[in-house]
């Protein structure tokens, strides 16, 4: 008699809301986005509760709508580093991973600051790569611009190569600290980096010696064939967009497929979709409370906003309550730094638009919520905890990012009743360092491989190995 496989483990993240669509901040029980007890109440809730590791965001500008600061998506976004380096002093065991632009960043400088956090967290920190995207962020530093699409996942490619050959550049053993012969440092032990490449220019030593990680874990969000290049050859996570089943397993298997080809095992990377849950003590009453906050969600000015977003136009008059406008899409981009809200034909959305109101009965609030604001998982939490063990065991996901609507409270419900019915089924840890680890780093409570060894590479090489990702992916 054959025995059976352990069952698959289910990883889970908090992400913190701050500046997002999603957001409640006019509930009544709502608190402040940027109070640090916030942020200790939440990182508190999601420790209780086991979680691997607390994410953030990152707002490099405040989002604008016809040209002024779009007041109902402002919600308030601290420095990453700074919020994620005092989360980590107020808790003992769950990662910190922050997002921090790999465009608009300087690879030496974030190599330490991300070191720094490792070394103050007991090695708990982790760094979200992404590859900001447009001219809007780009009038916020000096170059005044942004890069070209390719480029961007170059520049992003040889900034993680470089950053982990500072982080490697320190020895094991390169801090003596022999206070009898006076000596502190073994010189030998610690190398410069010098790098010639397309983006970089570099001849640094770092002033951080090695963190207890060796680097931080890294996580990717791209979607897109070079995105999905670039985290099987870089990531150890990958933040998706890809909540349903069969889209999960679809996601999932293309991109675990890439990695034998970039030298990695199965097992090196974890895909963590985002997921909303809303929870019931019967399935009418979850889908209510959905339908309850799916409209706290979108506000009457909300819903304008976006459709004029999607128009390309002001849309003076458009009533909320009513149907979608006659008039056809302009060309004006109408909102700034929300990329959900770009699209290339503005004539063929609206007509989707359209279709779906007209199918379903939908006035422009009620679109828009049924557009932006369905929930990921909406049950009581009988069928939640099933739902998110079936697309675990399924390998749809890994696990989730659970990205709840309220600040600071929105993993309490989660956490008391959702997460003991998955420590019944097996499937969830019951304490963190289980595996004989009393404090255990972020990469070994994810379960991830250390860090491979890692070699000079050239400019050259970079460029081959980003081009030849992006061909194999749109093949």
């Amino acid at each position: 008699m054959s025995t059976p496989e352990p069952k698959r483990q289910i990883h889970l993240v908090a992400h913190f809301p701050g500046v997002n669509s999603t957001t409640v901040w006019t509930d009544p029980s709502a608190g402040s986005q940027i109070d640090f007890d916030s942020f200790r109440r939440f990182a508190e809730t999601a420790e209780r509760g086991l979680f691997d590791y607390i994410f953030l965001a990152e707002g490099l500008r405040v989002r604008e709508h016809g040209g002024r600061i779009h007041d109902l998506d402002v919600a308030g976004r601290p420095a990453t580093l700074a919020v994620l380096t005092a989360i980590a002093s107020i808790t003992r065991h769950i990662g910190v991973v922050g997002t921090l632009s790999s465009t608009f960043n300087e690879p030496v400088e974030l190599a330490r600051q991300l070191a720094s956090l490792d070394h103050l967290s007991g090695g708990r920190a982790g760094w979200n790569v992404v590859t900001s995207p447009d001219a809007f962020h780009g009038g916020n530093f000096r170059r005044g611009g942004f890069l070209p699409y390719a480029d961007r996942y170059l520049r992003a490619e040889e900034f993680v190569r470089l950053a982990k050959q500072l982080w490697d550049s320190w020895g094991a053993d390169a801090v003596l600290a022999d206070r009898s012969s006076g000596r502190f440092v073994d010189p030998e032990a610690v190398r410069g980096v010098t790098h010639d490449g397309p983006q970089f220019d570099v001849a640094a030593t770092s002033t951080v010696p090695r963190s207890p990680q060796r680097y931080p874990v890294i996580v990717q969000a791209g979607d897109s064939p070079a995105g999905r290049g670039f985290a099987a050859a870089n990531a150890e996570i990958i933040f998706s967009r890809h909540t349903g089943f069969a889209d999960g397993q679809q996601f999932y298997r293309d991109v675990k497929g890439r990695l034998p080809a970039a030298g990695r095992s199965e097992d090196s990377l974890l895909i963590l979709p985002g997921a909303s849950v809303v929870l019931g003590d019967s399935a009418a009453d979850a889908h209510e409370r959905s339908r309850e906050i799916g409209f706290a969600q979108t506000s009457p000015q909300t819903a304008i906003a976006w459709v004029e977003a999607i128009w390309g136009r002001e849309l003076p008059g458009l009533d909320p309550d009513g149907p979608l406008p006659t008039t056809q899409p302009g060309d004006t981009e109408q909102r700034q730094g929300q990329v959900s809200t770009r699209v290339d034909d503005r004539i063929a959305r609206a007509e989707q638009l359209r279709a779906r109101a007209a199918a379903e009965h939908l006035s422009v609030r009620e679109l828009v919520v049924a557009e932006t604001a369905a929930h990921s998982f909406v049950g009581t939490p009988e069928h939640v905890a099933a739902e998110l063990d079936r697309h675990v065991q399924g390998r749809a996901s890994d696990g989730f990012v659970l990205v709840p609507h309220l600040t600071p409270h929105g993993l309490d419900e989660f956490v008391d009743r959702v997460v003991p019915l998955l420590q019944e089924r097996g499937v969830f840890r019951t304490a963190y360092g289980s595996a004989g680890i009393p404090n255990p780093t972020l990469r070994q409570t994810l379960g991830l491989p250390d860090p491979p060894g890692l070699g000079a590479i050239s400019g050259v090489e970079l460029v081959d190995a980003v081009v030849s990702s992006s061909e194999g992916a749109s093949a």
